[in-house]
């Protein structure tokens, strides 16, 4: 199986990626409308065909990319029948299965911090995944959303707490690193949960945290409760167009070399090689503008800023480098050759200068 932990720095959110290995099916936990581009690049590069977006709760600290994720991918979307949530594709409740080639999740209903949060268990115990439920170390707020601070605690102790001490477990968020727990550990170390502590104890506890309300709830809330649908189904004008780009998994831009032989005259292109390599063996794109990467970010003068820059270089690496200086000088139409000039040659594309 494959597996992927991801990280929303603005809500310190995890998003995890789970794949078959033989069929390159997936699923997508609990999925940020801000991280949809990035985390799309990741099933590209591996491959691998989102089947289901997975939402542990309605979240009140982030926007899902559920429906996101179904309108350019074709995902379907499922959380807990329980959560009032309008538009999912299919709602779960305790003990359904959620398959994905040959592996599949089992839905554990825990509620408690909402009243349609889940927890979803990998087939073979070893890894289980608790949202806000249980997080490490602690666990998520009682206070909103039809929490209840007796019932959280009896979904930690007879849901998640009655899986082996091995089982891994992953939360919804941390806001310290942490990126891992276990079963053994949150039953030995959580100050909230674990130990001798008591349901009273636990109780007492969460109704004296005085916590204040997370900051986009407002805004969270009602968007998560239509799956992250935007209103009016207004899409976010965010994506080039300009070029048939590809964003990678790196934060990249690139255009193909098949394209920018095409349209040579569409853009300025930008070698970052050093001169031997510009005049060397692999030659170089017509009409490029040779800028050595190490000189870019105080010559960036020399280029326009009101058309499109392709950066290239031997292989990719420096020229993709080259795209972060310039968006960083305020251009805003920038992207890399994918595979540079290695690529454009292997393609045999046109070039000056270089030999066979």
């Amino acid at each position: 199986m494959l597996f992927r932990q991801l990280f929303d720095p603005q809500s310190s959110t995890y998003s995890y990626l789970l794949a078959d290995s033989t069929t390159r099916e997936a699923v997508l936990i609990d999925p940020v409308y801000e991280q949809v581009r990035r985390d799309a690049a990741l099933l590209a590069e591996l491959n691998l065909k989102l089947v289901y977006t997975l939402e542990t709760h309605v979240h009140a600290d982030h926007v899902t990319g559920a429906w996101m994720f179904r309108h350019r991918h074709g995902s379907e979307i499922a959380l807990s029948g329980d959560s009032g949530a309008e538009g999912a594709d299919r709602l779960l409740h305790h003990g359904d299965r959620i398959p994905f080639g040959g592996r599949e999740l089992l839905v554990r209903a825990t509620p408690g911090h909402t009243a349609g949060c889940l927890t979803y268990v990998l087939d073979n115990e070893g890894m289980a995944f608790t949202g806000d439920c249980l997080l490490i170390r602690g666990c998520g707020r009682t206070d909103f959303q039809g929490g209840d601070p007796n019932q959280l605690y009896a979904s930690v102790h007879t849901q998640i707490f009655t899986l082996p001490e091995d089982c891994l477990l992953y939360p919804g968020h941390d806001y310290r690193g942490l990126t891992v727990t276990s079963v053994g550990e949150e039953k030995s170390f959580n100050p909230r949960l674990g130990g001798q502590l008591s349901q009273s104890d636990f109780a007492g506890y969460m109704a004296n945290l005085g916590l204040d309300h997370p900051k986009k709830m407002d805004v969270a809330v009602p968007a998560n409760l239509l799956c992250g649908r935007p209103q009016d189904d207004h899409l976010p004008e965010d994506e080039p167009t300009w070029a048939p780009l590809t964003y990678t998994f790196a934060g990249i831009w690139e255009v193909q070399p098949q394209w920018l032989e095409e349209h040579l005259n569409a853009a300025q292109i930008l070698d970052v090689r050093e001169a031997d390599e510009f005049d060397g063996p692999l030659g170089r794109i017509p009409g490029a503008k040779l800028i050595p990467l190490g000189s870019l970010a105080e010559r960036t003068s020399e280029l326009r800023p009101d058309r499109p820059v392709i950066a290239v270089c031997r292989a990719g690496g420096r020229s993709a480098q080259a795209t972060t200086i310039l968006r960083r000088a305020g251009f805003g139409q920038v992207a890399n050759l994918a595979g540079g000039m290695l690529r454009w040659r292997a393609q045999r594309c046109v070039v000056e200068g270089g030999r066979d």
